[in-house]
């Protein structure tokens, strides 16, 4: 069982290592997805910390995740870029899965945009667009929350009718309108991976009202909000799902239409930071 008392002086021991190497303080964090880790040559880098570089800190294994944090500024806007995250997949306790996100904000970031790479069941949205998450459904995958609770984040039953902040929900669609680019709004669900998902399968999800899918982020959503973090997320529609793609799965695609489209999430999110 999760001993929280180690676990949050684990995380205060990062900051401490880190701060060894740089005083800069995030405002914003942002996990970037498969495919989107180019993004942080926008910034005005201030220091870079592999994840290696922390004693028994979590390492990506997930092909097109560097595992690193990026400290810099973009617009004046002091950031934090999670270069490559940790996923449920990969083996790690889902503690472990979050932890990255939860020293970001120790280290002092308040606001964090969550981008993934997903799969689509939403007939409607199309390949290379965007979707701005309204919710997300995460009861195929453990609670980032199970074990004794982090009193220093939250409160133990945490209320997640609004995990995503309405108001930046609206600046995304806004933006997208405004630049061009075909954002939406809708319901994500994560689900474990590593296997993508059976026809049958995502039939019950899209009857369940998700509109996309992935194998990560919404556990990160989950821990954000626990942490009273303004929490943004934002996928990039890779591919259609199984039973509606004509062709298999892969996760080369995954990562060739993310980098295809990079420029298009950059204008996105350079924006958004702006406007935040």
């Amino acid at each position: 069982m999760l001993d929280a008392k180690a676990y949050y002086q684990r995380l205060l021991e990062y900051e401490k290592e880190i701060r060894k190497v740089t005083d800069f303080v995030p405002e914003v964090a942002i996990v970037l997805g498969s495919g989107l880790g180019d993004f942080a040559k926008n910034l005005e880098v201030e220091a870079v910390i592999d994840y290696g570089d922390l004693e028994g800190f979590p390492v990506s294994t997930a092909p097109g995740h560097a595992g690193q944090y990026i400290f810099g500024t973009l617009n004046g806007v002091k950031m934090v870029c999670m270069k490559g995250r940790i996923h449920y997949y990969e083996g790690y306790d889902m503690s472990e899965v979050v932890l990255p996100l939860r020293l970001m904000r120790v280290l002092g970031a308040k606001t964090v945009i969550i981008t993934n790479a997903v799969g689509c069941m939403n007939e409607n949205f199309s390949v290379g667009s965007f979707m701005v998450s309204r919710d997300c459904i995460a009861s195929f995958v453990p609670s980032p929350l199970i074990g004794p609770n982090i009193d220093e984040f939250g409160p133990r039953f945490p209320d997640m009718s609004e995990i995503y902040d309405r108001e930046t929900i609206d600046k995304v669609l806004r933006i997208g309108r405004e630049t061009g680019l075909e954002v939406h709004e809708g319901v994500f669900i994560q689900l474990t991976g590593p296997q993508y998902e059976t026809a049958s399968e995502i039939r019950m999800y899209k009857a369940l009202g998700a509109d996309c899918c992935g194998m990560s982020s919404a556990v990160e959503a989950i821990t954000a909000a626990h942490m009273g973090m303004k929490v943004c997320g934002i996928s990039c529609i890779t591919n259609m799902c199984t039973g509606i793609s004509k062709t298999k799965l892969s996760g080369e695609e995954v990562i060739e239409v993310g980098n295809r489209v990079s420029g298009d999430f950059e204008i996105l999110i350079k924006e958004l930071v702006r406007n935040l």
